[in-house]
């Protein structure tokens, strides 16, 4: 059987039996989250009309990574990493049980679903960097840039149809997507176990304050990936578009809602597109600099999506603007985690996590208040013009990164 330490090893993730049970797990996770997630919302707001209470969903689900960030990490990097995976995944199905029994719930009982929806990101808090530091010990360094642009792959694809199958199925029955994500739960349960035990070193430093923040030590420390993440973080906080998609759909693009879902997937898209591009044909060379074109190149097709008043024109530039950003992510990923060592990788891939997160969130919260004063066109073309100063920034600011030359080794 191949294993990560064969003589002669695959640059292709696909050639590693336990990463094909990793990437299982990872699809199977990803759709089960986004068809519950869809139909969650649909529900409260259904049972509800309170628009505030939909805002809450996001932030029951990101409020524990946040809060616990200090022990994810550590936890990842004390502990099994398949253990952890599969008891997050047993708390998940038992979520999705009880988004099952709430299915018809009263305007007045919904509070119990924000308790469920804390649990269910109390326990992907603790899977996020476990789940992010046990792909390097299945792969060799040669295929780890395959291994993150599958993973990518596969989560992009949940992305895209995910959200419409939700839809689907709660027009079926509003248990029907519970159900089904509580099915599909399951079968990522047995995936994992399927996942043969990869090495791993332990940090066997005695717990303190001091081990619980290494994490955020190793970042500041090493500028190489402290440029990585930060570039992530500030490109996704200013480039951020998809909140204001129903303001462009409707009153500038004078589209339907049919539209507006082929704007929501077509970053999907063109990510997954470029994902395929990449499996075929791998960076070998220049990575880094290529890193800071195609955050440029993102921001540049967010601006050309912002001035866009044609459909097809702003469906192309959505698409490139995901392509340009798959690229973008699966160099910073690879490289971060091949600068990464092992015993703190739990914890770097914890505050990543909460850093991607946090971009995320605030991003759509700065284009909603730009949006707000000075219209949804300024604040799309400002943030895009926003994203390419700063991979200019950064390119000058981080140089270690910028002339990074392959994903296969730590070396310039």
């Amino acid at each position: 059987m191949a294993s990560p330490s064969s003589v002669d090893p695959s640059v292709r993730a696909y050639a590693y039996p336990g990463f094909r049970y990793f990437w299982l797990t990872t699809l199977l996770v990803s759709f089960a989250v986004q068809i519950m997630s869809v139909s969650i919302a649909w529900q409260i707001y259904d049972v509800t009309g309170n628009a505030f209470l939909l805002g809450l969903v996001g932030l029951s689900l990101f409020l524990p990574s946040l809060l616990l960030i200090l022990l994810t990490g550590l936890a990842s990097d004390r502990f099994n990493r398949r253990l952890i995976m599969r008891i997050c995944l047993g708390v998940e199905l038992l979520c999705a049980v009880g988004f099952l029994l709430f299915t018809n719930a009263k305007a007045h009982e919904v509070w119990p679903i924000f308790l469920i929806l804390v649990t269910l990101g109390t326990a992907r808090a603790f899977w996020n960097p476990a789940v992010q530091s046990l792909a390097p010990n299945l792969v060799p360094p040669e295929a780890l840039a395959s291994a993150i642009t599958l993973n990518t792959a596969a989560w992009q694809s949940a992305g895209i149809i995910g959200p419409a199958l939700g839809g689907l199925l709660y027009g079926v029955g509003p248990s029907v997507p519970f159900a089904t994500g509580g099915a599909l739960m399951l079968l990522a349960l047995v995936s994992a176990s399927l996942i043969p035990k990869p090495p791993q070193r332990r940090s066997e430093q005695a717990t303190s304050l001091e081990t619980m923040l290494a994490g955020f030590r190793y970042i500041f420390g090493h500028r190489v990936v402290l440029g990585a993440i930060s570039l992530d973080m500030f490109a996704v906080l200013m480039g951020g578009a998809v909140a204001l998609l129903p303001i462009y759909a409707k009153d500038i693009l004078h589209a339907g809602p049919q539209e507006l879902g082929f704007l929501r997937a077509a970053p999907g898209v063109g990510a997954i597109l470029m994902g395929l591009v990449l499996t075929a044909f791998p960076i070998r060379n220049h990575a880094g600099r290529l890193l800071f074109v195609f955050v440029g190149l993102f921001g540049f097709f967010t601006v050309l999506f912002g001035l866009s008043t044609t459909i097809w024109v702003s469906i192309l530039a959505l698409a490139a603007v995901g392509a340009s950003d798959m690229v973008s992510v699966i160099i910073r990923d690879t490289i971060m985690q091949l600068w990464t060592p092992e015993d703190v990788r739990g914890r770097v891939n914890a505050v990543n996590s909460v850093f991607i997160g946090a971009s995320n969130e605030l991003g759509e919260f700065r284009a909603g208040s730009v949006a707000a004063v000075l219209g949804p066109v300024p604040a799309v073309v400002i943030g895009g013009i926003g994203s390419m100063v700063i991979a200019g920034l950064w390119a000058w600011s981080f140089p270690g990164l910028r002339e990074q030359r392959t994903l296969n080794k730590k070396m310039v």
